[in-house]
């Protein structure tokens, strides 16, 4: 049986070091948000028969329709790219697409959103709205739900502690995103801010798991046994069942990663990097976090 708790110094130690260099970069770098949440344009489009690059598609709108702040990236998967710049009117987006096509006759459009500020700007906010009020309701039902389970500790302190992994495992990714953003250009958009949410959700499930084996342990031993091996033994006890799940999820990400689709290729990193903490926290840093914040040994 392996001593999770009693090494909770060095599990501690990793995930601030951790999330302490999330933090810095966000700090530091920002995020380099896509035109959903500044406002801007996305348009996707293809030009069949012609084996273009990126590069070359963006010279095309730098060079010859001035558009100075494209950003070109390519989907590989159905030979299409997708260029995102400011915003722009229907008359500036027909004569755009009058000059591809007299430049590239096969060029086709394959969709077009233009973005105004006001509304990237409502949907930022609206996001970081969800996210703080999903951190919130977690919290508050996880205290409510393990209210029977107070002692050796407060029940409120499983939402307060859930609310910590559920920070840690948003945290990492983010700073992940950040720093890819200024190395790498890579934009935070809609679609990512949803993969925050859906790691936060598989976050506080794989939590719960084991909570609530503590929860059954504490009330079958409360008496018999230390606290601190209740958990421990509690651990270990869905340790096989949390790795087993999570394993299969991380197998899929990794393979829609490296063969999906161009555009969903950073929604499944911050899925891959979210999981993967997510398993760490709930089983090196949620549990032994309980041990910690009780104020002694028995139950």
């Amino acid at each position: 049986m392996l001593n999770i708790v009693g090494h909770k110094k060095i599990w501690f130690t990793i995930s601030i070091v951790l999330v302490g260099i999330a933090v810095v970069a966000i700090a530091v770098f920002g995020f380099q948000e896509s035109a959903e949440l500044k406002g801007g344009t996305l348009w996707e489009l293809k030009v069949p028969g012609q084996n273009l690059s990126a590069a070359a598609v963006q010279t095309f709108f730098q060079n010859d329709l001035h558009v100075s702040d494209a950003q070109v990236t390519v989907d590989n998967g159905n030979q299409s790219f997708l260029v995102v710049f400011g915003s722009i009117n229907e008359t500036v987006h027909q004569q755009y697409i009058s000059e591809l096509t007299a430049q590239w006759p096969s060029f086709q459009e394959l969709s077009f959103q233009s973005i105004s500020s006001s509304v990237g700007a409502n949907l930022r906010n609206n996001s970081i709205i969800a996210i703080i009020l999903v951190l919130i309701g977690i919290s508050l039902y996880i205290a409510f739900a393990f209210r029977k389970a107070s002692r050796p500790i407060s029940s409120w302190k499983y939402g307060w502690i859930t609310l910590m992994t559920l920070f840690h495992d948003v945290a990492i990714p983010a700073g992940m995103l950040a720093i890819l953003g200024h190395y790498m250009n890579v934009q935070l958009n809609s679609d990512i801010i949803v993969a925050l949410l859906v790691v936060m959700g598989f976050s506080v499930h794989d939590t719960i798991v084991v909570f609530d084996r503590i929860r059954e342990n504490l009330l079958n031993h409360r008496g018999k046994m230390p606290f601190a091996t209740i958990v421990n033994d509690s651990v270990n006890q869905t340790l096989a069942r949390s790795i087993n799940t999570s394993l299969t999820l991380i197998l899929v990400l990794l393979s829609l990663y490296f063969v999906g689709p161009a555009d969903l290729k950073y929604f499944v990193l911050t899925l891959l990097v979210g999981v993967t903490t997510g398993i760490y926290s709930s089983i090196f840093i949620a549990s032994p976090a309980l041990v910690a914040t009780s104020r002694n040994e028995s139950v």
